[in-house]
């Protein structure tokens, strides 16, 4: 049986898995989440496995180890990221091209009519297909 880790463990861990993250990859794309199945984020994430890595995670996590990181190395840089981590958003670590990156990304995008508020520009969305 696997043994459970309590909050501060899983806190220590991920603070440790995001810090590594940031020292081994300069490039990082910032992505939304919302409205994002799970199985939606998988097919992502075995799409960019290689060389990217999702990382998903708290907000308020992440931003604190990225003041922490930034005080560590003087690496004033990364604290740009901090504004956007608003929402339900997630990083991606590329050693990669943003622009393949990105298409892999937009490759999985599915339109969710719930989410779109305007009627008329469902109908218009669905006489166009």
């Amino acid at each position: 049986m696997a043994v459970k880790l309590s909050k501060m463990q899983k806190k220590v861990n991920y603070d440790a898995k995001l810090s590594k993250l940031l020292d081994h990859y300069t490039p990082i794309l910032i992505v939304g989440a919302d409205n994002m199945g799970s199985n939606q984020l998988q097919l992502i994430r075995q799409g960019l496995r290689g060389n990217s890595i999702v990382l998903m995670g708290n907000n308020t996590m992440m931003k604190r180890t990225i003041r922490l990181h930034a005080q560590k190395t003087n690496n004033t840089n990364i604290l740009n990221l901090v504004p956007y981590l608003v929402g339900n958003m997630g990083m991606v670590f590329t050693k990669g091209d943003f622009k393949e990156v990105s298409d892999v990304v937009a490759k999985y995008k599915v339109i969710k009519f719930k989410s779109i508020n305007s009627s008329g520009f469902k109908s218009d969305l669905l006489n166009r297909l």
